[in-house]
């Protein structure tokens, strides 16, 4: 069964002609995006596009975007999402990369042979279109899209994910997380990412529920959208919630007296922030964890224990193993590897076999992250294995640093990396926003009181930001390194 039969259940069924979404003023229903899609879908066969031909998207939110992807997906184009906020250089990667048929965008791109069309060339060929649905098969093996890692240890690779990779992680999740057609969805996320289009538009779609999409998410904005929208399920990022802390007492009260489900992933959530949360609003934040390859791996529960600084259990169908240097496993509450083995994993980087064959051990997707795992079975991540301190024989997690740091009254947020020592090999040293002037001599006095000294940063550098990619996860190797 491809993706386009499980939305069938809304766009065919009893939910048709309800009101799916809104954007920016307008409302459309589920049948008006099937048929709007199906014109899209027309356009891509009428420029003979074929099952397995690329269409690169370079487009901040928008209906059309949302359009493109179903259009895709009814033809067997492989959509493949651009970050908006990436300029030339990262563009062209992706281009030579991905070789797609044509792009779309309404920002002037350098394109050299490949087609570019924009929004309003697509909205005048879309509309000489029949409503109807072309006649194209697919299975559930097919390539729906390329997603684009972030490349932040060299150049990015494009996780190539299945109907059936999308399928299986937004009916996990619509289970799990209790999704229905009765929720209203706030959508603030960018839908180039996973966690936008992998987890939102899915798990809406299926659910036939009504979705507000945001252009981008602005905290300014944020209290007034939520109180005019009211929703029920709201996907974030730890940034967001930052910031929805600042909102006040009364209005957040109200907001979480209509909400049902907070939801927070792509980068870690601070302890202290879902416990500022859960006084400030009434809800406790569900944590999890997923990446661009496997999409949602590990999710704390909907109904149990939603516990502060971990990432939960896994999701139905997911084997998870935490394996140490050797592929050995390792004890509870030791740190290890990451190891995962689901239907939901990708089918391999685009045109890299060496380094798709690398990324799996005995059939497990080497994940890269560091976590340990409780008695009972709750997983908390400790950062990325390329994260790791060594210094002076001692194993150093940043995380646990950056945690406790990130606890101080004064510090906004704190990054931790690793320093090159000539006498140990390598130091932490700590990047911290402040929230008020404070002598970093004073932070450095309670690291020395409640961490071991070989934790400890050997250097403290205030900075008036931490450099972060589009979903707000910290690019540690922006950090400036004098």
């Amino acid at each position: 069964m491809n993706l386009i039969a499980l939305f069938d259940l809304s766009f065919l069924g009893r939910r048709a002609d309800a009101v799916a979404l809104e954007f920016e003023g307008q409302e459309f229903t589920f049948r008006q995006l099937d048929e709007r899609s199906n014109r899209l879908a027309h356009v891509l066969v009428n420029a003979h596009f074929q099952a397995g031909d690329r269409l690169c998207v370079y487009l901040a939110n928008c209906v059309e975007m949302i359009d493109l992807y179903l259009a895709c997906l009814k033809t067997g184009v492989i959509f493949v999402p651009i970050n908006i906020l990436y300029r030339d250089r990262e563009i062209s990667h992706i281009l030579n990369d991905a070789k797609p048929k044509a792009v779309v965008s309404d920002e002037p791109i350098a394109t050299a042979d490949i087609l570019l069309w924009t929004l309003e060339t697509l909205k005048t060929e879309s509309e000489k279109q029949q409503s109807s649905r072309p006649s194209v098969h697919l299975n559930g093996d097919a390539p729906a899209g390329i997603i684009y890692t972030s490349g932040t240890t060299g150049t990015s690779k494009g996780a190539v994910l299945t109907h059936h990779n999308f399928a299986v992680n937004a009916l996990n999740l619509l289970t799990c997380w209790q999704i229905t057609a009765e929720d209203r969805f706030l959508l603030g996320l960018p839908l180039f990412h996973v966690h936008g289009l992998g987890n939102g538009l899915h798990c809406w779609l299926i659910s036939g529920c009504r979705m507000r999409l945001v252009k981008r998410f602005e905290h300014q904005k944020a209290q007034e959208t939520l109180l005019n929208f009211r929703p029920t399920l709201f996907f974030g990022v730890p940034t967001m919630y930052v910031r929805m802390l600042e909102m006040k007492p009364a209005a957040a009260a109200e907001i979480g007296g209509f909400m049902r489900l907070f939801v927070s992933g792509s980068a870690p959530l601070p302890a202290h922030v879902l416990e500022q949360f859960r006084k400030l609003f009434g809800h406790t934040i569900l944590e999890r964890y997923g990446m661009s390859e496997t999409l949602m791996n590990i999710s704390n529960p909907y109904i149990g224990e939603r516990r502060p600084g971990t990432v939960g259990l896994p999701l139905p169908g997911i084997s998870v193993r935490l394996l140490d240097r050797s592929f050995k496993p390792v004890a509870e509450g030791e740190t290890g590897e990451l190891y995962l083995r689901g239907p939901n994993l990708f089918a391999g980087y685009w045109q890299r076999e060496e380094a798709s064959r690398a990324s799996f051990v005995d059939g497990y997707f080497k994940t890269g992250d560091l976590a340990t795992r409780s008695s009972d079975g709750y997983y908390t991540l400790c950062g990325r294995s390329g994260d790791l301190i060594i210094s002076g024989g001692f194993n150093i997690y940043p995380r646990e640093m950056e945690e406790f740091l990130q606890e101080q009254p004064e510090v906004v947020e704190a990054a931790v990396i690793g320093w090159p020592d000539a006498v140990r090999g390598e130091v932490p040293v700590a990047y911290l926003v402040m929230r008020e002037p404070l002598s970093l001599d004073l932070i450095e006095a309670r690291c020395k009181e409640n961490l071991a000294s070989f934790k400890v940063p050997r250097k403290f550098i205030a900075v008036d930001q931490l450099p972060r990619n589009a979903m707000g996860k910290v690019q540690k190797h922006l950090l400036p390194k004098t």
